[in-house]
């Protein structure tokens, strides 16, 4: 009973907080994390802290769909047709993030374990923030053109890389010694059976949609497909955001009615998403900020360095005009929900380094929603992607 009720308090804020967003033009995701935080115990109390773990399955469900719909954006023919270029790119910005986060904390005195899970989380990036900034300006020309597969790719290869990163910093904070096994044979291991058990069902999904034809039958079983991946994924101790992932992969490459399978999906999980957001925003202690302060600005800042100069290297790499080299990595800050379901996961998985790390991101997730979509407009607008408006004389203004 307490449980729904506390769920119907969550849905009533995260609403509340998209008219509070629109009015300040800033991304829901941020009115989401700032409901949260207000209704959460550390504020206004009206969601206790011993409820938030019977809301627990909501994050590890929402989770399931975020990775999955990531899967979606995995398809071979796009990815053939951005050609290696973005490719080389993505690859470049995210291996430059996770060395720089790591070796960054780690020269401050942060603990392995920390520094490395945090060095992988900020390879993640918020394609539906940036996706948001070129729809509503209407941007066009090569850096808009390479941005967009850039950032549908990036939380693929951060996914894989937090993998391995999680599976190290778990030996490392249990004591166990570092061998090859600890540091690629596991890590490898749980990547691999992973992504098998998710192909595996995809194709049965893909399969099972040539007898069930209704759009909401369909919903149903890729909604029944997630669901028994994060279960497998729980019940066998693998990835449950790469399996979902492979999921989401293995449909959009076996079905030529893809986009329409993902565009059901993608309108049935707001509602599910919202919940995940607002509840992440409940469980931020706002009494840890002080100790995480100098944390969180070293992650800031480093991971901000490490996306602008991983993409201009990228671009200097296979020759990217000008403008690419310059404002990519710009473009690459927003980071929104993929970073706050890392953080979630490395929760459980590192008990004593949970909480540190869950505020350390949402905060920063504050921060970037804040000025990331405003860092991609200017960087747009200085490529010249962005149509600036000339100003009106005054002899046009007192005319009108």
């Amino acid at each position: 009973m307490h449980s729904l009720l506390y769920l119907s308090f969550a849905m009533i804020a995260g609403l509340l907080a998209t008219r509070a967003a629109k009015k300040v033009h800033l991304p829901n995701v941020t009115g989401f994390l700032v409901a949260g935080l207000l209704i959460g115990p550390y504020i206004f109390n009206l969601i206790p802290s011993e409820s938030l773990e019977g809301l627990g399955f909501i994050s590890t469900v929402a989770l399931g769909f975020i990775a999955f719909s990531i899967g979606g954006e995995f398809k071979l023919s796009n990815i053939r047709a951005v050609g290696k270029n973005a490719v080389i790119i993505t690859f470049a910005q995210a291996l430059a993030t996770v060395a720089l986060v790591d070796l960054a904390l780690w020269l401050f005195g942060y603990d392995v374990p920390l520094a490395i899970t945090l060095g992988a989380i900020a390879t993640a990036t918020a394609p539906a923030a940036t996706l948001m900034v070129v729809r509503q300006y209407k941007a066009k020309g090569p850096l808009t053109n390479m941005l967009l597969p850039v950032v549908a790719m990036d939380d693929a290869i951060g996914l894989m890389v937090y993998s391995i990163s999680l599976t190290m910093a778990k030996a490392l904070s249990s004591g166990q010694a570092i061998t090859s096994r600890t540091m690629l044979v596991e890590p490898l291991l749980e990547i691999g059976l992973s992504l098998i058990v998710g192909v595996a069902i995809g194709f049965l999904t893909s399969l099972a949609m040539r007898f069930f034809r209704s759009k909401g039958n369909r919903l149903s079983i890729c909604i029944a497909s997630v669901l028994l991946g994060v279960a497998l994924a729980k019940a066998y101790h693998l990835s449950d955001l790469l399996l979902c992932m492979a999921i989401g992969a293995a449909v959009v490459n076996l079905r030529e009615d893809s986009s329409a399978l993902m565009d059901h999906t993608d309108a049935w999980t707001p509602p599910l998403l919202m919940l995940f957001f607002v509840i992440s925003g409940s469980e931020l202690n706002i009494a840890m900020r002080p100790s995480v302060g100098v944390l969180g600005t070293i992650y800031i800042l480093v991971r901000s360095l490490g996306k602008y100069t991983g993409a201009a290297l990228g671009a200097r790499i296979v020759k990217a005009p000008q403008t690419i080299q310059k404002y990519l990595g710009i473009t690459l800050l927003p980071q929104a929900g993929v970073a706050i379901g890392m953080a979630q996961v490395a929760s459980t998985a590192l008990p004593k380094y949970g909480a540190t790390i869950h505020a350390v991101v949402l905060c920063a997730t504050l921060i970037y929603e804040l000025l990331g979509p405003i860092a991609t407009k200017i960087a747009l607008t200085k490529a010249g992607e962005i149509a600036v408006k000339p100003k009106k004389s005054k002899a046009q203004l007192l005319s009108e």
